[in-house]
């Protein structure tokens, strides 16, 4: 499989945003749900468990990283069934669902204080974007060695 890389970088204030996004043929509720609900982002990202709030903190697993990891995110706002954003010691994302005519548009956020490090999360957020399509058609899981290193110059040419 070659996956094709979707992402664009916009320059802001405080440093650019990544978005990478996907359309479902699904309502917007359902799609919520795949991004919200602790079992069902198991099949794909990894279970979390907490106080999934705003101002609520979660632990959460990324079960395709080698080890499979917990770490904990900040739960910044929550709008069912349109924005969610979070906080960790990595990264400060938003997730922001539209209905759109062929169903629900999806747009992964990366806010990022600098271009640093865009080909290593853009082809991570491809990967695990891919892998939520996957496991919402029943299809098998993408292959990261499918998309890192081969994606880094498609990120690295956005900032050009």
């Amino acid at each position: 499989m070659t996956p094709t890389p979707t992402g664009r970088w916009t320059p802001t204030a405080t440093g650019g945003e990544l978005v990478i996004s996907r359309t479902f043929r699904a309502p917007i509720e359902d799609v919520w749900a795949s991004v919200t609900e602790s079992d069902r982002t198991a099949r794909w990202f990894g279970p979390w468990k907490g106080d999934g709030r705003p101002g609520g903190t979660v632990q959460y697993q990324m079960i395709q990283e080698e080890g499979a990891p917990w770490s904990e995110a900040r739960i910044e706002a929550c709008e069912p069934p349109r924005r969610l954003v979070l906080t960790d010691s990595v990264a400060h994302l938003e997730l922001r669902l539209s209905t759109v005519d062929a169903g629900t548009l999806l747009e992964l956020v990366h806010h990022m204080t600098g271009p640093d490090g865009i080909a290593d999360f853009g082809a991570g957020w491809e990967f695990y974007l891919d892998a939520l399509v996957a496991s919402r058609d029943d299809t098998p899981m993408p292959d990261f060695n499918d998309y890192y290193p081969s994606m880094k110059p498609y990120f690295e040419s956005l900032l050009r």
